[in-house]
């Protein structure tokens, strides 16, 4: 009768864990993904888009701890460029693919980066910054994990230049006020730097439409070469050999990745390394699943990590509880809080690019790439946390049990559960297919 080392190797982990009633649940009952089509289109034209995904605690009461984190998406095309703004949020960014050259402006300097894949920059909140897509042929997409500062989970952007449906900061201030402070004027002001009123067509459904053209060509635009020229020439470039720069990019490839074979490679940028990331407690990594590959399962002690798919398709399972998929708590629930936390559950969906997944402490998870899968994770919770594997031959964390300790946890004897362990020759990835024995 032919057997699989993966399965009794995935209920040894599980077992380690808690006793166990494992069911599988749907992508529609599954809490920790976030399909691509959850992200709200906040702006779009020919020009490219901005869309934020639903707010994570909506979905399962586990996700509580990241009501003040919110997942941006950018994409716009070739020589193109977001107008400056400031948002009420502390940012990290990453350049998932294309060529930007990125400018924030302080108030005595300024300073322009160009970056490329992988490159990474924290913005603090009320920052000022203009983004521009500098390539000639490939679009720009841009990923931003932003923390509010204001209220949990809402963020506020703010134009210099304004639009119909969002005018420019500067015109909130009164006449007064503004010809005092630019000693001129409101005539003058006016013309410079607030939107010009239009005149009313003849039909309502055509003023709809003109204001919604203003608005969306106003917030991405397009330049020329020569702009894009001057925008990018005295600009500095990430740091390709360090990761521990106080305010510029670095890039989360600069350095070797801490888990690599021939099946994929894990990149990451921690706190310790990162004087950016230190007072937000966050870590953001990027990792390379090949096709036909598994990342092996493991847990993180400490952080929550929000994962996006970039490249590639594939599956993930997630072993968690039962009704985690619950929005918010009631009686029932609390009276049956026993009985469910003996419980554990596995969770899976197929990943598509766009596709966002949470991965909870605690919760051990695998996945396997159908095709060359690309990841950018963000941890919460960075500073102490350490990711324990389940399986393979490195930095196993079950092989660390005892002799004693295995004869009394787990139904095969120590040295049946050395030699099971001992199957698996590859560490942190390996293929997916597993090996078939008699």
């Amino acid at each position: 009768m032919a057997a699989t080392p993966i399965k009794p190797l995935m209920l040894l982990a599980i077992a380690f864990l808690a006793s166990v009633c494992v069911s599988s649940r749907s992508d529609q009952e599954n809490p920790f993904i976030f399909k691509s089509n959850r992200f709200q289109t906040l702006y779009e034209n020919e020009n490219g888009h901005i869309r934020l995904l639903q707010k994570f605690d909506k979905r399962s009461k586990i996700f509580e701890n990241l009501q003040n984190y919110r997942l941006l998406e950018y994409k716009s095309k070739p020589r193109t460029l977001f107008l400056p703004q400031y948002t009420d949020a502390d940012f990290i960014l990453v350049v998932l693919s294309g060529k930007a050259t990125l400018t924030v402006l302080k108030s005595n300097d300024r300073n322009s980066f160009n970056l490329e894949r992988g490159d990474t920059i924290k913005l603090p909140a009320g920052t000022i910054a203009y983004l521009a897509n500098r390539d000639d042929n490939e679009d720009l997409r841009v990923l931003d994990l932003t923390i509010p500062v204001n209220k949990p989970g809402q963020l506020q952007s703010f134009l210099l230049s304004g639009t119909q449906n969002q005018p420019s900061l500067l015109s909130g201030f009164s006449k007064n006020i503004l010809e005092a402070a630019f000693n001129t004027n409101y005539e003058e002001i006016e013309k410079v730097l607030l939107e010009q009123q239009e005149q009313e067509p003849q039909h309502r459904r055509s003023l709809k439409d003109r204001r919604q053209e203003i608005n969306e060509e106003n917030v991405i635009v397009k330049v020329s070469r020569e702009q894009i020229e001057e925008l990018s020439k005295n600009a500095k470039s990430s740091s390709k050999k360090s990761v521990s720069s106080e305010s510029g990019p670095f890039n989360l490839r600069s350095r070797n990745p801490i888990y690599s074979n021939k099946f994929g490679k894990f990149f990451e940028i921690t706190p310790e390394k990162n004087q950016q990331l230190q007072d937000l407690d966050i870590f953001v990594n990027s990792v390379d699943i090949k096709e036909g590959s598994l990342l092996l399962p493991n847990y993180n002690s400490r952080a929550i990590v929000i994962v996006t798919v970039t490249e590639g398709k594939g599956d993930f399972e997630l072993v968690g509880q039962r009704n985690e998929n619950q929005g918010k708590e009631n009686d029932k629930e609390e009276e049956q809080e026993e009985e469910t936390s003996k419980q554990v559950q596995l969770y899976r969906a197929k990943l598509s690019p766009g596709d966002v997944f949470v991965i909870p402490a605690g919760h051990p998870v695998a996945i396997n790439a159908s095709s060359d899968l690309n990841l950018i994770g963000f941890g919460i919770n960075a500073e102490n946390n350490e990711r324990n594997f389940l399986a393979g031959e490195e930095d196993n964390v079950i092989s660390q049990v005892e002799r004693p300790v295995k004869e009394l946890a787990f139904p095969g004897s120590s040295h049946e559960v050395d030699r099971l362990l001992k199957n698996q020759k590859q560490s942190y990835f390996a293929n997916a297919q597993p090996l078939q024995r008699e």
